[in-house]
């Protein structure tokens, strides 16, 4: 019989966040993979729980080592019990390699759910959460990261990064350069913990903001690209359009159809552009 993967979430700050069935798996594990073992004593001794097997590290330096251990230990029929530094594993944390693995096994994979620093700084954002995407760390380098973050300029979805403090004023005013300044975002910092803080503005006032410098764990929400509303266009680019259509070979009465649609008008006033450039033509 094969073991059982169980992905435990773990407390983002406060460690009476945890959930009470997370005592229980670390006691009762053959096997419980770390990302930092030392913070995972710090843990127990908080919960008072002593783990009672085998502890190893698993962290991003060794993940893809020590995967096919711990799987060979889950097809042998342990219990093995995932825990990141902080959140839900896999969560721009270790532990996709594993599960995606333990999965091709065929073998069950299951979750004690816990704190998330993505949830938790939705909800307090004071954005629109009913549709949003996870983005996590973006890259370090300036232009891979201004250009990863133009790639979702027009995403309607409320977005979420996690961010380093020490890079947060750059990354601020890239979002600002990409999205606009003033685009609405809040920057959660060090929550659910003593000094957290939920910092909400503009882009462009955040990054001015930020340049001062900040501490702690850092969670930015910014929200979706606004809705677009028809095209502005003065009558010169409605004909523009218009010729640019019938010399890649459509019809006059299609290209203005067509025209009219992007423009979000009336058929009739795409047309008598149309009419009114030609009779203006020498």
């Amino acid at each position: 019989m094969t073991g059982i993967l169980v992905l435990a979430g773990t407390p983002i700050g406060d460690v009476s966040d945890a959930p009470p069935r997370l005592a229980q798996e670390l006691a009762g594990a053959d096997v419980v993979a770390a990302e930092d073992t030392r913070r995972l004593r710090r843990l127990t001794q908080a919960l008072g729980v002593q783990p009672g097997g085998r502890i190893v590290s698993y962290f991003e330096g060794n993940e893809a080592a020590r995967t096919p251990e711990l799987v060979e230990a889950l097809v042998g029929g342990a219990r093995v019990l995932l825990v990141t530094d902080a959140g839900m594993p896999s969560v721009s944390d270790p532990g996709y390699r594993l599960v995606a693995a333990a999965v091709e096994k065929d073998i069950r994979v299951t979750a004690v759910p816990g704190p998330s620093a993505v949830l938790t700084a939705l909800a307090l954002s004071g954005l629109p959460v009913d549709r949003f995407c996870f983005e996590g760390f973006l890259p370090r380098k300036a232009g891979e990261r201004l250009g990863r973050l133009r790639e979702v300029a027009e995403e309607r979805r409320t977005l979420v990064y996690f961010e380093a403090p020490h890079r947060l004023d750059a990354t601020l005013a890239a979002m600002a350069e990409a999205f606009g300044a003033q685009r609405r975002a809040a920057v959660c910092r060090e929550l659910t913990k003593t000094y957290e803080e939920i910092k909400r503005g503009p882009l462009g006032e955040l990054a001015e903001w930020a340049a001062a410098g900040v501490r702690g764990e850092i969670t930015v929400v910014v929200e979706g690209a606004p809705e677009k509303g028809p095209e502005e266009l003065d009558a010169a680019e409605l004909v523009r359009r218009v010729r640019v259509r019938e010399e890649a070979g459509e019809r006059r009465k299609e290209a203005i159809a067509a025209v009219a649609v992007e423009a979000g008008l009336p058929k009739r006033e795409v047309f008598d552009a149309v009419v009114a450039a030609k009779r203006s033509a020498p």
